[in-house]
């Protein structure tokens, strides 16, 4: 039988609550007309204020989506309430052959996936513009050493000669190091009492920034994804790959004014390896990477060089994502995942947190804030990455027993991302 979304699954696709709300009006047949599917994509009709219906087309694999709506929103509410139609009433959207209308769309998506790359760059030219940009970003990473060296002179207490760190940002960004820009803009938020820590790790950064060339290759490459350096991930995926069944274990969006971006947390069933996927959407659009948490993907990842690496590249499908068997994922006790942090740590100094899945904990909430406990070791919930209410949800499908639970640990603690219930079902912690 074809495997269809969960709601959850199809609400975190919403670029936002309002559209999930709409969607929701349209998720039963009477809007439709004309719906299908032939297991590799959705088409319908749906019905709207004018004469003429919506025509609604969504590509299942990436997903991807067309509708003749005026929507700036993406997916729009007819996309998302097709989704739902199909997820929730399989008989209403029959086995059949695309519509014409469909069929071209469809057609059209195909071919542009299959036009030949673009000719390769000069490599001489892609040389030039490296050597350039390394000399900037060595030189941005110098002033900010200086900098740095200079608070520190004064004393972190001594505001007098402190401006805000927003202009130094700046010139992080005109030396084409927007890592160290991020970082910078940060410290002007910081506690005092943790001034210190963050101005250290960003010295050592720059330091390591100066110093690139004569680092090893794969802390040179961790040293350059945090300056800002980024790759393709079609070159990421023209080196080699890793096939594995991949289970999905969570996914979170974060957004600003200018960006959605989606994470998605992946282990290798028979490697056992992390990976980090990452998509990004524009403002009213959700990213297209959707993978429904608790399901297997046969599929092949490219990993990011590092010292650690994590963020992977996705490649070659081997079919849809399947249910994975009954049971939650293995996982660890806290004083295990401690020590798995401190681990990666020492491969890459600058590494806030790292995906773990932990067993047999408990929530708890106290005055002092949420914990997670296993009965003999505890860790702090990093309530600042979570919502309130999703700590509720969490202490709702614990009922005082423990469970499994997948997130980030870090050492500002652990942010919660997933919990299993007692029936063993995935429970999406990150969604409304």
């Amino acid at each position: 039988m074809e495997e269809r979304w969960s709601t959850e699954h199809v609400l975190s696709l919403a670029p936002d609550a309002t559209s999930q709300k709409a969607a929701g009006k349209l998720s039963s047949p009477a809007p439709w007309s004309g719906t299908g599917t032939d297991g590799a994509a959705l088409w319908g009709e749906c019905r709207g204020s004018g004469r003429t219906p919506y025509r609604t087309v969504i590509e299942l694999a990436t997903p991807a989506y067309q509708c003749s709506c005026p929507s700036r929103k993406f997916p729009c509410k007819h996309a998302l309430g097709l989704l739902l139609l199909w997820s929730g009433s399989p008989e209403a959207v029959p086995s059949g052959e695309p519509a014409d209308w469909a069929a071209d769309w469809l057609k059209a998506r195909q071919e542009r996936a299959e036009k030949p790359a673009a000719a390769p760059v000069d490599p001489e030219a892609a040389r030039r513009r490296a050597e350039k940009r390394g000399a900037r970003v060595a030189a941005g990473a110098a002033e900010l050493r200086l900098r740095l060296a200079d608070r520190v002179r004064h004393g972190l207490a001594d505001q007098s000669t402190a401006g805000p760190w927003e202009e130094v940002a700046a010139r992080m960004v005109d030396a084409q190091a927007p890592g160290l820009a991020t970082r910078v803009r940060e410290l002007d938020a910081l506690p005092q009492e943790r001034l210190l820590e963050e101005y250290a790790m960003l010295h050592l950064l720059a330091t390591a920034a100066t110093r690139v060339d004569e680092l090893p290759p794969e802390l040179a490459a961790t040293v350059r994804a945090r300056v800002g350096y980024t790759l393709d991930n079609a070159d990421v995926l023209a080196g080699p790959t890793v096939r594995d069944r991949w289970l999905v274990l969570g996914s979170r969006d974060t957004s600003d004014d200018r960006l959605t971006t989606r994470r998605v947390w992946l282990r290798g069933a028979k490697t056992g390896r992390p990976a980090l996927l990452l998509a990004f959407g524009r403002p009213g659009q959700a990213p297209d990477l959707a993978l429904p948490t608790g399901h297997l993907l046969e599929a092949e990842l490219a990993y990011h060089p590092g010292a650690r690496p994590l963020r992977a590249a996705l490649g070659r499908r081997y079919g849809a994502p399947e249910p994975a068997p009954a049971g939650p994922p293995a996982g660890l006790t806290v004083a295990e995942a401690v020590a798995g942090y401190g681990t990666a740590v020492a491969d890459d100094p600058w590494l806030d947190s790292w995906p773990t899945v932990l067993t047999g904990v408990v929530p708890v909430h106290t005055p002092d804030g949420w914990y997670l406990t296993d009965g003999h070791h505890t860790v702090p919930v990093r309530a600042s990455a979570v919502p309130e209410a999703a700590l509720w949800r969490l202490t709702a499908v614990s009922t005082g027993r423990p469970l499994t639970v997948f997130g980030e640990y870090g050492h500002q603690g652990f942010a919660p991302v997933t919990a299993w219930t007692a029936e063993h079902r995935p429970v999406g912690l990150t969604t409304p």
